[in-house]
């Protein structure tokens, strides 16, 4: 298993654990792929169902789970029907209408865990409407609640900033929005890691990291970065299929309608009816489409479900690798499975876009089959496997050649190449002890 300083892949379990369902098993099935962390969604209105009435079994279902060998991180959303500012148990989480009760429960909550969790994150893209329900200044009020709590309970662990979108970073022409909202939480709020979700072009990556740190760095410091979300291919990275979703996107699928509970998510009620009617029509013209459209929706031919599954599992690699040769140590894969076992809601944008990423699927009531992206993710954690750092070797001669090393001490470098735009599989060589090139 690779230090706890070393290089670690990890995986989302999904937006939620045990809220809408009852826990299942799913940290083996983590660590079989080489997974060592393990991101989690945690809701106010699950850890404390009534005021003073805490409810710990969810979090109990994953430190039982859990070995010393699996790193956890447990983002938190303060949504609650009683003691959030817009009431709801699922989602956007808003500003506690009793800020001293929030600190409370997230005191009782590290305590409870005694040190097990070594990141909490204060809510997710809190720029996005449909997850925090408030403003700059009202998150960084709970941010600032969030990180005394935390400390005061457990001061090693780290607090992570609510996790950016992509297309914050690099500099957009439009400094507003979400990059304004982003910079400023940066340059006030009270955190010790930020989170990047590394989604859309991978080689845009390297472009992003240095923007974020050069943001640190104007403001006096350069604290960590982890990737808390990655995959790809994303469906709106093709111009052709993103053409035909005019309709999807002008009926406000990428709106938020109303907030979202609990009993929405279990009836499929996450979007307006506009929304849904769009892409009814959208599947009923299905064999029309695009092939790099067809391929993303339920039901496709099997051709294309595979040629998707292949380039999801080169970019996998591919992602990583970039990510890593920038100095993160820690990315997360989105997402491991399925939130529930239920058949996924075809007539839903997000499930359009974000549904096939799954690394597993549900065999009846468990957690297990793998998709090849799920085997992708295997080897790469086991070539990874005691990697302290990876570095991008230059080519001048041939800049569409990606050559990295992959440092292990004790053991010669590992070699990872390919060529972008490319169709081959990325090859992988030793290079002899005392030897920085690849045989």
């Amino acid at each position: 298993m690779t230090s706890k300083d070393g290089i670690r892949l990890g995986v989302v379990r999904g937006i939620q654990y045990g809220l809408v369902a009852k826990p299942d098993t799913f940290a083996p099935q983590a660590r079989d792929l080489g997974a060592g962390l393990l991101r989690m969604f945690f809701y106010w209105s699950q850890l404390e169902p009534e005021p003073g009435q805490y409810d710990w079994t969810s979090v109990d279902a994953v430190l039982d789970q859990v070995d010393d060998g699996t790193e956890l991180w447990f983002t938190l959303s303060a949504a609650s029907m009683w003691g959030s500012t817009r009431p709801t148990d699922l989602l956007p989480g808003s500003p506690p209408a009793d800020p001293a009760a929030y600190e409370a429960m997230l005191r009782a909550l590290v305590t409870h865990c005694a040190g097990r969790v070594r990141y909490w994150q204060c809510e997710n893209e809190p720029c996005i409407p449909l997850f925090w329900g408030g403003t700059a200044t009202e998150y960084l009020d709970l941010l600032t609640l969030f990180h005394r709590a935390i400390k005061a309970a457990d001061p090693r662990a780290g607090v992570v900033l609510g996790g950016c979108p992509p297309g914050v970073f690099p500099a957009p022409e439009n400094p507003d929005g979400e990059r304004g909202f982003f910079l400023r939480l940066m340059a006030e709020g009270a955190y010790d890691v930020f989170d990047i979700h590394l989604y859309g072009d991978p080689y845009r990556i390297p472009a992003t990291i240095d923007d974020i740190r050069a943001v640190m760095r104007s403001h006096g410091h350069e604290k960590p970065i982890l990737a808390g979300e990655y995959n790809g291919p994303l469906l709106l990275d093709y111009p052709e299929a993103l053409e035909q979703l005019a309709d999807v996107m002008s009926s406000g699928a990428m709106t938020p309608w109303h907030t979202l509970t609990i009993e929405d998510f279990r009836k499929g009620r996450l979007s307006a009816a506009p929304a849904r009617e769009a892409i009814l029509r959208l599947y009923a013209r299905m064999s029309e489409l695009p092939p790099t459209l067809q391929m993303f929706m339920t039901g496709c031919p099997p051709e294309l479900e595979d040629e998707r599954h292949r380039i999801n599992a080169r970019d996998l690699v591919v992602r990583n690798l970039l990510a890593l040769s920038c100095g993160l140590r820690r990315t997360v894969c989105w997402q491991l499975g399925p939130d529930t076992p239920e058949p996924v809601d075809h007539l839903e944008l997000l499930q359009l876009m974000f549904s096939k990423f799954a690394l597993l699927a549900y065999d009846g009531e468990r957690l297990g089959v793998r998709h090849p992206c799920a085997d992708a993710f295997a080897e790469l954690a086991a070539r990874l496997d005691g990697a302290e750092s990876v570095h991008r070797v230059e080519l001048p001669d041939r800049p569409d050649t990606y050559l990295f090393e992959v440092i292990r001490p004790g053991h010669p470098p590992r070699h990872a190449t390919w060529v972008r735009g490319a169709e081959q599989a990325i090859e992988w060589t030793f290079a002899p002890q005392g030897s920085s090139s690849p045989q």
